[in-house]
């Protein structure tokens, strides 16, 4: 039988205020975000986690040439889920970008997730984490490609905006590409009456 599965997208303490690549507020999405996982949980539903998990020469950061300033650096206190983060025990953990040649803002570039969720007969995705106008955005990019159904879950996404209004073209992208947008209280309900 197809299942759902959940994939949140690094919700990392670099991400999140006070971190090396702080998006503003990024930390508020968590516990909208936690509301969905326990409803994944509760359900017996795939929950993935992805990081960026970058060697300290990394080729995005702005001293080796890339856009960025260093985050997300592997085994560092940046590179943890944020401590409120609801992270069940035995969940799945997808560190990407861990080459230090190869940028991976989607979840399954260079991963093996898409294999995984197929493995776990998964035939719908929704997604949430940060930031929704880079890793959000190319991960549901990459699993609309990989013939997955993509939901976005708003409300549980928060974006850098480099450019003012970055997110909302990135939402606008999502939609184009044939993914839904959808808030963490209809992801809750839909999953709790799959039980």
């Amino acid at each position: 039988m197809a299942r759902p599965a959940l994939i949140v997208v690094d919700v990392q303490m670099d991400f999140c205020p006070g971190g090396g690549l702080a998006i503003e507020h990024g930390d508020e999405i968590v516990p909208r975000l936690n509301g969905v996982i326990r409803a994944f949980e509760r359900a017996g539903f795939p929950i993935f986690f992805t990081r960026d998990w970058h060697p300290p020469d990394h080729c995005s950061f702005k001293n080796q040439g890339g856009k960025w300033p260093p985050h997300c650096v592997m085994g560092t206190p940046g590179a943890r889920f944020h401590p409120d983060l609801r992270v069940p025990p035995g969940s799945a953990v997808i560190s990407k970008a861990s080459e230090r040649d190869f940028e991976a803002y989607s979840a399954f570039q260079g991963t093996d997730l898409a294999q995984r969720l197929r493995e776990e007969k998964v035939k719908e995705v929704f997604l949430g984490g940060l930031a929704t106008d880079y890793c959000v955005k190319e991960s549901c990019l990459d699993a609309l490609a990989s013939g997955f159904s993509v939901n976005v879950i708003e409300d549980c996404a928060k974006g850098v905006n480099v450019r003012k209004g970055d997110s909302a073209l990135a939402l606008d992208a999502m939609a184009a590409g044939g993914a839904r947008m959808t808030t963490s209280t209809d992801v809750i309900k839909f999953v709790s009456a799959q039980q």
